[in-house]
């Protein structure tokens, strides 16, 4: 990683990356400069990086991209996730192997390059990503300083001290920080080739989708199957949530430690589960779901972020690929009676879904909505939808 010979030999470092353990890693230095203190972990996605970087889910973290070509088909005004790109919220850092290339994609609107700059975003490339990887695989996932200045000048005392004064992400609430700042309405349906992103026709349900960092792709497909998506933000009440009279409530993705979250999320959650509503969860709605049930959540050893995860549902007993994006995960052991393991993932045996027995209330903890990765769980959102139109008495979406 951190080279004396090549690439260095005959051209000074613009950025490094300091970890808190000492060490230093070099490069070369793209997008905001400056630095950013985060948690660093890798993504193993082989496409979609403009939609990983405006995750909100990634927020506080630096991403090393394992795929070594990344900004090769450039940027756009599309495929971006979070819901407001003015307030940039999503991954502070990236890190990456190859420089980044002219954008060779029909799409393509602008580089890599100049479009992390006015996101904020501090990012290198010329970077062994292998052995990073290997690094956070064998390690875990570092508190870090990522660093780009164009001389080449910098303190790496002053860095690493800073990498080991960050507390890190346990009990971080991020949600409040990239939450909505007041209710609105989602109207947009998902992308279609050559014809873009379409509008909701018709309106057959009201979902309440509570918004701890919520990606735009999920809010695309409650569109998409005729939802009146109303997006609330994190601390809004149950009393307030319910005197919209939804017909289901989603529970939304985001960063952070669940726990954390937790403190004024979870009671909100035990007084919706009151009702005899459906109730969906995704990610970090998935985790505060299961301590609003009871259960518990942990920290990570290295996450889970990508494209390729496979998860086994048991209740189909299908096997899917899936996206993922996460560094806590809810402990399987803490699950009360009355709540069913429905998902769990197939690397390391971890939980990826629970249901409440009896009730039409279930979570994941992977991303069904993808953008980026397969659509095999894409089938959830109209498990849910069929949740409520059970209700309304009309007939069910096929699943599949």
């Amino acid at each position: 990683m951190a080279s004396e010979t090549a690439p260095w030999a005959t051209e000074v470092p613009t950025a490094v990356l300091v970890l808190a353990d000492g060490t230093v890693i070099t490069g070369r230095g793209l997008g905001a400069t400056g630095t950013a203190v985060a948690e660093v972990c890798f993504n193993t996605a082989l496409t979609g990086y403009q939609e990983v970087l405006t995750d909100p889910s990634y927020a506080s973290q630096i991403v090393t991209f394992t795929f070594p070509h990344i900004g090769n088909i450039g940027t756009n005004d599309e495929d971006i996730e979070d819901l407001n790109p003015a307030a940039r919220f999503g991954a502070v850092g990236a890190v990456f192997k190859a420089d980044v290339t002219n954008p060779s994609s029909y799409r393509a609107a602008g580089h890599l390059d100049q479009w992390l700059k006015r996101r904020g975003i501090v990012a290198m490339s010329g970077v062994d990503t292998r052995a990073l990887t290997a690094l956070i695989r064998e390690k875990g996932m570092p508190n870090a300083v990522i660093a780009h200045a164009p001389d080449g000048k910098f303190d790496i005392e002053n860095l690493k001290a800073q990498a080991r004064a960050w507390s890190g992400l346990v009990g971080l609430d991020l949600a409040r920080e990239v939450t909505s700042g007041q209710s609105s309405s989602w109207t947009e349906t998902p992308w279609v080739w050559n014809e873009g992103y379409g509008e909701r026709a018709e309106e057959t349900m009201h979902v309440v989708a509570i918004d701890y960092g919520v990606k735009r792709n999920i809010l695309r497909l409650l569109a998409g199957l005729g939802a009146k998506v109303t997006v609330v933000p994190a601390k809004t009440s149950a009393e307030d949530i319910l005197a919209m009279k939804p017909d289901g409530i989603f529970l939304s993705n985001g960063p952070g430690d669940p726990a954390a979250t937790g403190e004024y999320s979870v009671p909100v959650i035990k007084d919706l589960l009151k009702t005899e509503l459906p109730v969906f969860g995704i990610c970090l709605g998935h985790q505060m779901l299961a301590l609003a049930l009871g259960g518990k959540t942990e920290k990570m050893h290295q996450g889970h972020h990508g494209a390729n995860h496979p998860v086994k549902d048991h209740t189909t007993g299908k096997v899917e690929i899936v996206s993922m994006n996460h560094g806590f995960a809810v402990d399987a052991k803490s699950l009360p009676q009355g709540v069913e393991e429905t998902h769990v993932s197939l690397f390391d045996g971890t939980n990826c879904g629970i249901a409440l027995t009896g009730r039409p209330v279930f979570s994941v903890q992977h991303h069904p909505e993808a953008s980026p990765g397969p659509q095999d769980s894409h089938y959830l959102f109209r498990r849910f939808a069929n949740l409520i139109r059970e209700r309304q008495g009309e007939p069910a979406f096929a699943e599949r």
